[in-house]
């Protein structure tokens, strides 16, 4: 009886691996997604340099540079144009915008 249990746990996993991966993806149906060049256009507004958009699991995925020079990698949803994630690559000396952690420790316990 364990070694069917067992057997039944190992079968299952990476179909439960799928599924746990799955509700990371955008999910938006086709027909409503905006244009890419309107997240663009957008993005170009605010300063971004915008260097490639590519779909990825649903989302659109920007690559490109803040509007302080910053590399950037963000993803956003595809109808709404909502960011789902950005990530920002600081070199040393870069400028950091205001409201995002600045290194000072004195709030930390």
């Amino acid at each position: 009886m364990k070694t069917l249990l067992h057997a039944t746990a190992i079968l299952c996993a990476p179909f439960i691996a799928t599924i746990a991966q799955a509700s990371h993806d955008c999910k938006d149906p086709v027909t409503d997604w905006q244009p890419r060049d309107v997240l663009r256009q957008q993005l170009e507004d605010k300063g971004w340099e915008v260097r490639r958009i590519k779909v990825d699991d649903g989302c659109y995925e920007i690559k490109g540079f803040d509007q302080h020079g910053n590399k950037i990698k963000a993803e956003y949803s595809p109808a709404s144009l909502r960011l789902r994630k950005l990530k920002i690559k600081f070199d040393e000396g870069a400028v950091i915008p205001e409201g995002l952690y600045s290194g000072n420790n004195e709030d930390t316990p």
